[in-house]
């Protein structure tokens, strides 16, 4: 639970140790998520060095961290559902799902960036 007392600095320490145990919880649990960080190590500096420009290594590096997060989002909605309960119910399915959109979305709209970026070098 948050510490509802601390004030200023102590707080964000605070949420910042809470930020890691979430990360920590998603890489340990979450398939998906490990695959994106793994997919990232090797990314991540290619983009730098692909991309000419500052804007351009923005827009790469950013698309791919934006993976993640979404992932991230999908796994706390996922795992709330599931809180909730295991049985089937259209609306839990139906949350699932569109969580599960948003992670596609994320990973189109990196696909997009880079190829709009790449494509034309060639």
């Amino acid at each position: 639970m948050a510490n509802n007392n601390a004030k200023g600095w102590r707080r964000v320490i605070h949420a910042f140790g809470y930020s890691m145990k979430g990360l920590k919880a998603c890489f340990e649990l979450e398939e998906a998520f490990r695959q994106e960080v793994f997919l990232l190590i090797p990314l991540v500096p290619l983009a730098l060095w692909l991309g000419e420009t500052p804007v351009e290594r923005a827009i790469l590096v950013g698309s791919l961290l934006i993976v993640p997060i979404v992932e991230l989002l999908n796994s706390a909605i996922e795992a709330n559902v599931d809180r909730v309960g295991l049985e089937r119910h259209e609306l839990s399915g139906r949350a699932k799902d569109i969580a599960s959109a948003a992670v596609f979305s994320s990973i189109a709209f990196c696909l997009v960036n880079w190829g709009l970026i790449l494509i034309p070098k060639l």
